[in-house]
């Protein structure tokens, strides 16, 4: 569920249409800022990103503009964007969305997913779980996010997804927070089991108990290691 600021990718985001340049400048500003290669505190320079993509400055500012209302950039002055830092209640408040959200997802995909779209979600977790055993964090923070995708996607609530999707930059840093791979996976192997057997309590126990777990966890790696009172994302 790669997602644009409206939603699914249109089709006439065509390969070098203005839509798809803005789209694949977004997808690698979120990936840097997710893993890290750009730092809470780093400008954003359009005519240096423009060089460095090898656009034009209006994709690079149009994708600008969508990470700042998703709130992943700051303005400090009209010329001057930097990365946000996150303090330890930016944190903290986007988990209690997550739980939020991700809980409500799982309801209604427990109740709306068909046999395709649980099969998916099975061959994603089996991805995950692949991702998992080669050890690369990049593998694994994408094999994972996908299989949360899925899940929205298997809710059928666009407003729910709209709602993510104002989220993902964001989202997608705090997926970075982890520390053991192998015990996410098991998360999600007992939150597909769950989702499978149609039983919604159960299915959103398991995903309730697996966002508070990875708040913990999110919150011990960011800031009880002499971090101070902002973060950046996981190298």
């Amino acid at each position: 569920m790669d997602r644009t600021e409206s939603g699914a990718r249109r089709a006439d985001a065509t390969p070098t249409s203005p839509m798809w340049l803005r789209d694949q400048v977004l997808e690698e500003l979120r990936n840097k800022i997710a893993t890290g290669r750009l730092k809470p505190g780093d400008r954003l320079v359009e005519r240096d990103l423009a060089d460095g993509f090898g656009v034009s400055r209006v994709p690079v500012r149009e994708a600008i503009r969508i990470l700042l209302n998703e709130g992943v950039l700051e303005a400090l002055s009209p010329r001057r964007i930097v990365v946000k830092e996150m303090s330890r209640r930016d944190v903290e408040n986007l988990f209690d969305m997550r739980e939020a959200l991700e809980v409500l997802a799982t309801r209604r995909a427990t109740e709306r997913a068909t046999p395709e779209g649980l099969n998916e979600l099975t061959r994603l977790l089996e991805a995950a779980r692949k991702a998992t055993l080669t050890g690369r964090a990049d593998r694994i923070n994408r094999a994972n996010l996908a299989y949360h995708h899925q899940i929205v996607e298997l809710a059928g609530n666009e407003l729910l997804a709209a709602t993510l999707e104002s989220l993902e930059g964001r989202l997608r840093w705090l997926f970075q927070q982890i520390d053991d791979p192998g015990a996410l996976y098991e998360e999600h192997r007992a939150l597909t089991e769950a989702i499978a057997s149609r039983d919604i309590e159960a299915a959103a126990d398991a995903s309730l108990r697996h966002v508070r777990h990875y708040r913990a966890v999110a919150l011990r790696l960011l800031f009880d290691e002499g971090q101070g009172e902002s973060a950046g994302g996981a190298d």
